[in-house]
C-alpha cells in the first residue's frame, strides 16, 4: 500500500512510500480503507520536527483522517464492514479524563497516523460518520471539531446570549463559530483578510491587519464589556490583547500556539478581573460521540477549504497550510 513517511525533519524529510498492506485484523481490531485525511497545525510541527524532537522516525504523519471498515477481526461488535468511520485521535481515551497514559496513544505521533491507504485500529478507537457528511468533511472532526466541542460546550459551557471572539478562519475556529451559533451565542471573528470574513459568513468580523489594536474594537463592540469566551488560537501573540478583550469573569480557551508559545503574562487583569485561562486537547470519544449528535441534529457542514489536494501532492499540502490562506481545514483525497 502507499503511504507518506516523515524519515527525517523537515519538508525534505517527507516523502512516499510503498508498506506492506495489513493482513486481516487481530482479534478486536477493524481494517480501514482511508478516504481523506485532514491537516492540523500539530501535523505541521510534527514534520518540523517542533512538537516532538524525539518523535522516533519514520513516521506516518497525520492524526485525522475518516474511512470505511473493510475488516473487522474476532469478536468486534462495534463496528461492520461497510461502516464509514474516523479513528479518535487519542485511541485509548474513551471516556474520562486525560491521563499521561492516554496521551501516549495520539495518531500522527507517537503511534503512526493516518496518510496511508489502510490501517488496523482497535474498534473501540473508532466512531461511525454522520450520515450527511462526506469523508472530506468527516476527516475534520477528530481533531479540530472535537477540541472546539470540548472548548464552546462542553468545558465552555457557553449559552445563548453569550458572545464569542475566534481567531482566524482556520479549522477549530470555524467549529467554534458554528458550535457557539448553534448555542445561541453572538459570533465575532478575527481575520486577515475581508474576503475570508465575507467567505465564512461572519456577520460581526475584525480584520486585525486594518485594526491591529484589535482588542479596543471589540470592547466597542461590546459597550464596553468584552466578550464572553475567546478561542485563542494566536498563542503568546496574541494572549495579551485577548486578556484585555474579554469581560470580568469571562474564559479564554488557549488552543494553539500560531504566534509563538512562551509569553511573559500580567497576573493582574487574570486576577483582577476573575479570568479564567483552560488549555483544551481535543477531547474522548465519549465527547466525539456527543458532538456528532449534535452535528446530526443539525446538519452541521464543517468548512472544507476549497482547494483540495490528492495523494502525490502531500508537500504541497502542508506549505499551503504553513502560508495561511486556507480557509477551514485542508484535506487530501487518499485513494480512489
Amino acid at each position: 500500500m502507499k503511504s507518506w513517511q516523515i524519515r527525517h525533519f523537515g519538508i525534505e524529510g517527507l516523502h512516499p512510500s510503498d508498506q506492506p498492506q495489513p493482513t486481516s485484523p487481530a482479534p478486536g481490531q477493524a481494517l480501514v480503507k482511508i478516504r481523506a485525511v485532514s491537516l492540523n497545525y500539530r501535523d505541521l510541527l510534527t514534520m518540523q520536527g517542533l512538537y516532538n524532537p524525539r518523535q522516533k522516525l519514520p513516521l506516518v504523519p497525520c492524526s485525522d483522517g475518516s474511512g470505511e471498515v473493510v475488516e473487522v477481526g474476532e469478536g468486534v461488535t462495534r463496528v461492520k464492514v461497510g461502516d464509514r468511520v474516523c479513528a479518535i485521535f487519542a485511541q485509548g481515551w474513551l471516556s474520562g479524563r486525560m491521563t499521561k497514559e492516554k496521551a501516549r496513544t495520539t495518531l500522527g505521533g507517537p503511534l503512526q497516523g493516518m496518510l496511508r491507504e489502510y490501517a488496523a485500529f482497535d474498534a473501540e478507537g473508532l466512531v461511525p460518520i454522520p450520515e450527511h457528511l462526506d469523508f472530506h468533511q468527516a476527516a475534520c472532526l477528530p481533531c479540530a471539531g472535537v477540541t472546539a466541542w470540548n472548548a464552546i460546550v462542553e468545558q465552555g459551557q457557553v449559552k445563548a446570549g453569550d458572545t464569542v471572539l475566534v481567531q482566524g478562519t482556520g479549522g477549530v475556529s470555524m467549529f467554534a463559530m458554528q458550535f457557539a451559533r448553534m448555542q445561541g451565542a453572538r459570533v465575532i471573528v478575527l481575520s486577515s483578510s475581508d474576503e475570508k470574513l465575507a467567505a465564512v459568513g461572519a456577520k460581526e468580523g475584525i480584520n486585525y491587519l486594518a485594526v491591529p489594536d484589535w482588542e479596543k474594537r471589540v470592547r466597542e463592540m461590546t459597550a464596553g464589556e468584552g466578550v464572553d469566551h475567546i478561542v485563542e488560537v494566536g498563542g503568546a501573540g496574541t494572549l495579551q490583547r485577548s486578556l484585555k478583550a474579554i469581560r470580568i469573569g469571562g474564559t479564554i480557551s488557549i488552543i494553539g500556539q500560531l504566534s509563538g508559545n512562551t509569553t511573559e503574562v500580567n497576573l493582574i487583569p487574570i486576577l483582577m478581573q476573575n479570568v479564567r485561562l483552560q488549555g483544551v486537547m481535543v477531547g474522548s470519544r465519549e465527547t466525539f460521540e456527543a458532538m456528532n449528535r449534535a452535528i446530526t441534529l443539525h446538519r452541521l457542514v464543517p468548512v472544507v477549504d476549497r482547494r483540495v489536494f490528492d495523494f502525490l501532492q502531500v508537500p504541497e499540502a502542508f506549505a499551503h497550510l504553513g502560508v495561511g490562506n486556507h480557509v477551514g481545514k485542508v484535506t487530501i483525497s487518499v485513494g480512489s
